[in-house]
C-alpha cells in the first residue's frame, strides 16, 4: 500500500520525469520472468538525480521515524536496495546490514552482510515491489537471523494482489512511496500516455499474467 498520497504523486512525477518508468502499450516490455508488460520501472536511475534522490530518502527516513519508532537496523535488499538503505540509515543514524539474493559462494558465505544481533528490530528498504517474492525472501533470512521485522518499504509497488496477500500471509508489513494506479493518473494528466492507451494499461494491471 502507499504511505502517504500526497508523497505518491511527488515520486511518480519524479519517476516520469527522469525517466525511471517508461509506459509503452504499443511495444511492451519483456521481464525477467518472461512477463510481458507496457511498464518497465528502473529505481536506479533516481540515484543519479540528488533532487530526486533526497527526497525518496527523505520520505523513507521520516516514514521510518514516525511509524517505527524503535527500529534499531536498517536493512537493504540485494542489489536495487542497496544504496537507497544506504542514504535512509544515513539520515536515520543507524547501522545498515544488506541481504544478498544467496549465500556468498566464498570467504564466510554469508547471506547478510554487516553487524546484525539477535532481537533487533530492521526495517527493510526495497526498490520494488512485484510479485513480493524477493522482498519475502529477504524478510525470512533476516527472521532467521533473529531478527525483528518491523515492515518492508519499496519506492515504486505495482500494486499486484498477489504481492498484497504474500505480505499477508507473511505477516510482515509493507508500504510504497508510490504505486502503478497512481504513476497512471499522474501520466495521463501531464500527457506522457494518450487517453486512449489508458484501457490497455488498465487491463495490463489487473490481470498480467493473461495480458498479451
Amino acid at each position: 500500500m502507499i504511505y502517504n498520497n500526497v508523497i505518491a504523486r511527488e515520486v511518480a512525477e519524479y519517476l516520469l520525469e527522469i525517466k525511471a518508468v517508461v509506459l509503452n502499450a504499443k511495444e511492451p516490455f519483456t521481464w525477467a520472468s518472461g512477463l510481458k508488460s507496457p511498464i518497465y520501472c528502473d529505481n536506479r536511475k533516481t540515484l543519479s538525480y540528488p533532487r530526486v534522490r533526497t527526497f525518496i530518502k527523505t520520505a523513507f527516513a521520516d516514514i521510518v521515524a514516525e511509524e517505527f519508532k524503535n527500529c534499531e537496523v536498517i536493512a537493504g535488499v540485494a542489489t536495487a536496495g542497496i544504496p537507497h538503505g544506504v542514504l535512509v540509515a544515513d539520515v536515520l543514524n543507524k547501522p545498515f546490514v544488506y541481504v544478498r539474493d544467496k549465500p556468498k559462494a566464498h570467504g564466510l558465505e554469508n547471506l547478510i552482510e554487516g553487524k546484525l544481533d539477535k532481537g533487533q528490530k530492521v526495517v527493510v528498504i526495497e526498490d520494488l515491489f512485484s510479485t513480493g517474492g524477493s522482498s519475502l525472501k529477504a524478510v525470512t533470512a533476516l527472521r532467521n537471523a533473529g531478527a525483528e521485522v518491523l515492515a518492508i518499504g519499496s519506492i515504486f509497488t505495482y500494486a499486484f494482489d498477489k504481492a498484497t496477500k504474500a505480505f499477508e500471509e507473511a505477516n510482515c508489513k509493507d508500504f510504497s512511496l508510490s504505486d502503478y494506479p497512481t504513476l497512471l493518473e499522474i501520466a495521463l494528466k501531464l500527457d506522457y500516455v494518450k487517453p486512449e492507451e489508458k484501457e490497455t494499461l488498465l487491463t495490463w494491471y489487473q490481470n498480467p499474467d493473461a495480458w498479451k
